[in-house]
């Protein structure tokens, strides 16, 4: 009754929004190096500056939103854009090919005259656009709220919907976190139309659904992200919860700041239901991102991670300028509040590290220097040395701005400098974009091979490296 009650209320909305939201406007997010491209690409035998390494054999993919027509600026929210995918493939020291892809939601089907994907869906939207990873011997395009994963093959095609390989219905999340030692998905994962309800959900490697716990909260929180330690999921229950007045009046987006919420940090044990959580109290703040979180020997629990002010209390556009900081916190085992040191104050979002070492401790952190209040230059890729405090800058170009840097190991083991940082790079002036690959252990150092594309890829969310054998 309740999901019945809160779809019915949606199309109600959607309705109403056709009819009085404003025709007009700016968004920040459609403009730019955001403005999204008109046409699907293939590209092949591309040019290398430098030289790719040979060991670097399989697919980097990205994936973010962009309109198949024109949205209304005015309301527009950069999270809630069709689906697009782009991957460079790489081969024997070669970039063999660039392509870009819709992902097949039906309403891109429909619209590039394209046959119905088959699949279970899940909720009433079916749009993904935020995260792109392999799984499974497959690509899944993955978002939050509800919606199932899509299947793509490693050519960018899309599949099937589906939960992965498993034969139920269900939705996932944007941010699985993988288990280095077992290969499992493990994730967090919210449905927009059943507010008082969360859900921990394992993957394993052969994709199949083999845990789903469900967890009890209030106001219908955005959990976006999670972190995972050898024994604990991290649950982060932070007030962004759903509007329905902020629908009402015509956002896209339905989430908005809460302050009635109480933000709190739970410890859920793998094996754990939700009378095993461990809760902690903090002061309001959100996390989109974690970096990497491990155990101490005492049951302490140590997360770092981008964190935000506030967000969502102004623009229904999409994130909007504030204090963004670079933050341990830690969970102590007697206890029940988090403290929070920060690393780095300087603005800052998409963390990444040698995933090899999800669980354990590391040394170096990744982020992308953010500060939305500059959109004329670039910013620099930062390197945070855990092990001395010390953090250090790459700027990739005077009018280069860039995506996540992804870190590629040179093989199964080995130190977290040897491999490589890989980034689709924009350049504000030419208006054209690149793929950079930086040797980690020469962090400043000239590129290792810089391939420049012959197209424009839009800033987008999220991507990774998908290793093939073919």
């Amino acid at each position: 009754m309740v999901i019945s009650a809160l779809a019915s209320t949606v199309r109600w909305l959607a309705e109403q929004r056709q009819n009085r939201v404003p025709v007009s406007g700016s968004n920040p997010f459609l403009e730019g190096p955001y403005a999204p491209v008109s046409v699907e690409s293939s590209c092949d035998e591309l040019r290398v500056e430098g030289e790719i390494p040979r060991e670097l054999n399989g697919l980097l993919a990205r994936i973010g939103p962009n309109p198949l027509t024109p949205p209304n600026p005015a309301t527009y929210h950069w999270f809630v854009g069709d689906g697009m995918v782009h991957g460079l493939r790489l081969r024997d020291g070669k970039a063999l090919w660039y392509r870009n892809r819709w992902v097949g939601s039906d309403k891109a089907q429909k619209h590039l005259g394209r046959p119905k994907l088959p699949g279970k869906r899940h909720g009433i939207v079916d749009t993904v656009n935020t995260n792109i990873i392999g799984h499974a011997g497959k690509l899944w395009a993955l978002v939050e709220a509800g919606a199932a994963p899509i299947a793509l093959d490693h050519d960018l095609n899309s599949l099937h919907h589906g939960l992965f390989n498993d034969p139920r219905r269900g939705g996932f999340s944007a941010h699985p976190h993988v288990d280095p030692h077992s290969g499992e998905l493990h994730a967090i994962c919210y449905d927009a139309l059943v507010p008082h309800r969360i859900w921990y959900q394992v993957i394993s490697p052969q994709g199949e659904l083999t845990r789903r716990v469900p967890i009890p909260v209030r106001h219908g929180p955005m959990m976006h992200d999670c972190a995972l330690t050898h024994g604990h999921v991290v649950i982060l229950d932070l007030p962004i919860t759903f509007s329905l007045g902020t629908a009402v009046r015509g956002a896209a987006f339905p989430y908005r700041w809460n302050p009635k919420h109480e933000a709190r940090v739970g410890l859920l044990p793998r094996n754990g239901t939700a009378r095993d959580i461990r809760w902690y109290a903090l002061e309001p703040c959100y996390v989109f991102h974690t970096g990497n979180a491990r155990e101490l020997a005492d049951g302490t629990v140590l997360l770092d991670a981008v964190v935000h002010e506030r967000m969502f209390d102004g623009s229904i556009q999409g994130p909007e300028p504030g204090r963004i900081t670079f933050e341990r916190w830690t969970l102590p085992a007697s206890g029940d509040t988090v403290q929070r040191q920060v690393l780095c104050d300087r603005p800052q979002e998409f963390p990444r590290f040698d995933e090899r070492r999800a669980g354990d401790d590391y040394r170096y952190c990744y982020t992308l220097s953010a500060d939305l209040n500059i959109t004329d230059r670039a910013q620099p890729l930062i390197r945070h040395d855990l092990a001395t405090g010390r953090s250090d800058s790459y700027l990739y170009g005077e009018k280069k701005v860039f995506g996540e840097a992804v870190f590629v190991p040179r093989e199964k083991s080995g130190d977290e400098t040897d491999g490589w940082l890989l980034s689709w790079v924009y350049d504000l002036d030419n208006d054209r974009s690149e793929v950079v690959i930086l040797n980690a252990g020469d962090f400043g150092g000239a590129p290792q091979a810089v391939i420049p594309l012959p197209v424009r890829v839009p800033m987008c969310f999220h991507g990774n490296w998908i290793a093939l054998d073919d």
